[in-house]
């Protein structure tokens, strides 16, 4: 869309993990403009599980990538309509009263809470590690539980209270880092429907009724007035502060949004809006779902269908922990790293490198496997204590095959989740649709279908799928747009067809990719456990 016209534009923030875009799109989903600073938030990472990142950095890369996207867009701030955030899920930063960021918040990698996940969730007789009483209060109320790797908000929140009580006490409430960015915009403690979910401490029943439940308080010990209090995620804030507006260099009073997180805003930006739409995302991590019409759970694969941030929907959750970041690995650690061996820095366009350089090799590496366990795994299986490893290395192998088992490792565990995902939703999903700074890669796309065995359709704009859902989310809350005006909008860049030609090679390979989980799972275990 040209920048003369007349539409207006919401403004969106999406703060990932590493990376940080700042956007303008229209209420329908068109991405008029973004900008886009990488490993722009570094995370501390330490003993026991620790993953943290400090505040303060999240809000200087918003600000100078906001005033970035002005300068470099010939837009007129006017035209705002409304602004709207996506941040990383799973995280907790605790705050006082005035709003004040208390330490580091606690993002979606740390597992320094699962001990005390262990204790409020225990019981007899046992199903899965869980006491059987309360698995079924849980899964009956929000469709889930707690999950054993201690990576979920509430997990953190048991940590800070048993580990570092003087700070527990000290907190006004505990909040995840969207809501944190939109109490920095508005002033106020707020979460939603879609974002609260991961505390395992709501009624999600009802899914236009969402609350906090006494039970699921009383079992984890966790005070209701230290959680913000809830609202739908279709839910106008209130309107940006002149503080954080001046910080922005943008007008004050713009309506904000209550956005959502960085999976239910992407999943809704993937143009999978119908239930049973399938869409792949991959970026630092990855993830395969897809809308469904009810509240499922599968407790043996860590997945449930959770409250989307489409109004009365749910969608099926699940991740898995290391996905693009492998190849930030390979391009930190072996290919360019700052050593004595002296081979980086890393040129600016090193991952089309890669993509080329992988191109050279033949599909299935040469029976190279790479397994992406770099921070252990989340789903299908919950295991913190997995990791990487190429397999089946010989004086053959090259860095061109290296960086293509790379590709299809990850692929290959997305077919693990595959499998499980098609079986919670009762069906199979083709065609899929593929977001996320991965699918800029052609050549992954291409992996991608092959190795699932179903049409991998390229979304436009991939890496702004998170912009695109936080901007139609802004338009379906000022009734700006409608869900079916922009299913209308959605951009198809290109569409991979499986190659049935290499379906033995790839079903070979992946076999032997399962057979390697099975061999070394219990190694693993012993090796990385906590000492």
């Amino acid at each position: 869309m040209p920048t003369h016209s007349n539409e207006p534009l919401i403004l969106v923030i999406d703060l990932g993990t590493t990376a940080c875009k700042a956007g303008l799109v229209t209420p329908n989903g068109q991405v008029v403009a973004y900008v886009q600073e990488a490993d722009a938030t570094p995370t501390h990472f330490g003993k026991g599980g620790k993953a943290e990142q400090n505040t303060d950095d999240w809000w200087q890369v918003i600000t100078r990538n906001a005033r970035r996207l002005f300068a470099e867009n010939n837009i007129v701030k006017d035209r705002i309509a409304a602004m709207g955030v996506s941040a990383h899920w799973s995280g907790t930063a605790p705050v006082d009263r005035e709003g004040r960021a208390l330490g580091n918040a606690i993002i979606w990698m740390d597992s320094r809470g699962a001990p005390y996940v262990e204790k409020i969730t225990r019981g007899f007789p046992k199903v899965e590690g869980y006491g059987a009483r309360k698995l079924i209060t849980w899964l009956r109320l929000t469709g889930g539980m707690p999950t054993r790797g201690g990576k979920d908000p509430i997990a953190h929140i048991l940590y800070l209270k048993n580990q570092k009580p003087e700070l527990y006490r000290a907190t006004h409430k505990f909040l995840e880092p969207k809501d944190f960015l939109n109490l920095r915009l508005t002033g106020q403690f707020a979460t939603d429907y879609a974002t609260v979910t991961l505390h395992w401490l709501t009624d999600n029943r009802d899914i236009n009724n969402i609350a906090y439940h006494p039970q699921l308080l009383k079992w984890t010990g966790v005070a209701r007035e230290k959680l913000p209090d809830i609202f739908p995620t279709i839910h106008a804030l209130g309107n940006l502060l002149p503080k954080p507006a001046a910080d922005l260099d943008i007008p004050a009073g713009i309506p904000v949004v209550m956005g959502a997180p960085d999976v239910h805003a992407p999943a809704l930006g993937s143009g999978a809006v119908n239930n049973y739409e399938a869409h792949v995302y991959v970026g630092t991590s990855s993830w395969f779902s897809c809308h469904v019409p009810f509240k499922k759970t599968d407790i043996f694969h860590n997945m449930a269908s959770l409250p989307a941030s489409v109004p009365g929907r749910y969608f099926v959750v699940n991740e898995q922990e290391t996905a693009g970041v492998s190849l930030t690995f390979l391009r930190d650690k072996l290919f360019f790293p700052d050593d004595l061996l002296n081979t980086g820095p890393a040129p600016e366009n090193v991952y089309q490198r890669f993509n080329e350089l992988a191109a050279q090799a033949k599909p299935g590496s040469g029976g190279l496997i790479f397994t992406p366990w770099l921070y252990g795994e989340r789903t299908p299986v919950e295991e913190s204590t997995l990791r990487a490893g190429f397999y089946n290395l010989s004086l053959t192998t090259t860095r061109a095959d290296m960086l293509r088992a790379t590709l299809e490792g990850v692929a290959f565990n997305t077919r693990w989740l595959q499998k499980y995902v098609e079986k919670l939703a009762g069906q199979r999903l083709d065609p899929v649709n593929f977001i996320g700074g991965g699918a800029i890669s052609n050549i992954w796309s291409q992996i991608f279908a092959d190795v699932l065995g179903r049409n991998i359709r390229q979304v436009k704009d991939p890496q702004a799928a998170g912009l695109r859902g936080v901007a139609v989310l802004a338009g379906l809350t000022l009734k700006m747009t409608t869900l079916q005006d922009y299913a209308k909008h959605v951009e198809i860049a290109n569409t991979y067809t499986p190659n049935p030609d290499l379906k033995p090679l790839y079903d070979e390979l992946f076999a032997a990719f399962l057979e390697i989980y099975k061999q070394n799972s219990r190694l693993y275990k012993k090796l990385n456990r906590q000492k």
